[in-house]
């Protein structure tokens, strides 16, 4: 037989594919982080801008959840679906990833959030327009400011505001450790998304009171910039008594404490080799993603 001949020059296709594994990893965190804020946020629209006609706490919190799941599907297998600097924060800080990554997942995290900010502000442009006669409001009964990022409940304090999002970050990261610790009961491979969607679930509907229980930097602030860009105007930061960097800085302290809370109680007790979680692949084996995420 004689043997085939080699294309003559790259093919479309090959001309897209990324060589580099880090910028696989990049886009998959751009994207997962859009579908979550575009199918997540929206649910918050669709509520609120029905008046609670198409749409309610239920449907938020269900939906939410699900968007979460969608994204981990979407980007997991790539990048482990982080969407959530709180969640690469952790990995790293806990050997699950090496460090040097860090600012480029959050950075992708961060415009994916953006983007999809963006996106479901040109889907819902007539409905936020109609909403309140073309005005875009941050306070009272026809704001809108809170379809994209979250705020405070009148009665908060940001000292309350802060252990809130600690502690709902810290039930996050603890949760997602023990679903993706091989050596616990684990979760069946292919419905770890499911599991992680149970867990926001079930913290939005618990926690999500006070302030709508973001538990992601990335969820809340690039879409807080954006509507200060679009037309709501920079009170968006100052808003609830400079509410605006709880979401940010709480996540972050809670996501330490809840990788330190897991590893300390549960993951270091387990009997045999050291955990699944490596910070540095071996030489002639392809880094392993695991599984993460939230909201």
């Amino acid at each position: 037989m004689q043997p085939e001949k080699e294309p003559k020059g790259k093919s479309f296709k090959n001309r897209l594919v990324l060589k580099s594994s880090l910028g696989k990893e990049i886009l998959a965190e751009v994207l997962g982080t859009f579908i979550m804020i575009v199918l997540g946020c929206g649910c918050l629209a669709q509520a609120v801008l029905s008046r609670g006609l198409f749409g309610g706490i239920v449907t938020i919190n269900v939906g939410f959840a699900m968007a979460v799941v969608m994204a981990i599907y979407v980007a997991g297998g790539i990048s482990g679906g982080h969407i959530n600097p709180a969640v690469t924060f952790a990995m790293c800080l806990y050997g699950r990833m090496k460090w040097f990554k860090l600012p480029f997942y959050v950075g992708a995290q961060f415009l994916g959030a953006f983007l999809g900010a963006a996106a479901l502000f040109g889907i819902y442009y007539d409905g936020l327009m109609h909403f309140t006669g073309g005005k875009l409001l941050i306070e009272g009964e026809n704001a809108t400011a809170h379809i994209f990022a979250t705020y405070p409940a009148p009665y908060l304090s940001l000292m309350n505001a802060f252990a809130d999002q600690v502690v709902s970050t810290t039930f996050l990261i603890l949760v997602v450790f023990a679903i993706f610790d091989s050596r616990n009961l684990g979760v069946p491979k292919g419905l770890e998304p499911i599991a992680v969607g149970l867990l926001v679930f079930v913290l939005s509907s618990s926690l999500g009171l006070n302030s709508g229980c973001a538990m992601n930097p990335a969820r809340d602030l690039s879409p807080r910039l954006f509507t200060a860009l679009a037309g709501w105007g920079f009170k968006v930061f100052t808003a609830g008594n400079n509410f605006w960097w709880i979401p940010v800085v709480g996540p972050l302290v809670g996501a330490a404490i809840g990788g330190f809370i897991y590893i300390l109680v549960i993951e270091i007790h387990h009997p045999g080799p050291d955990p699944d979680f490596k910070a540095e692949p071996s030489e002639d084996k392809p880094e392993k993603h695991e599984l993460s995420v939230v909201m």
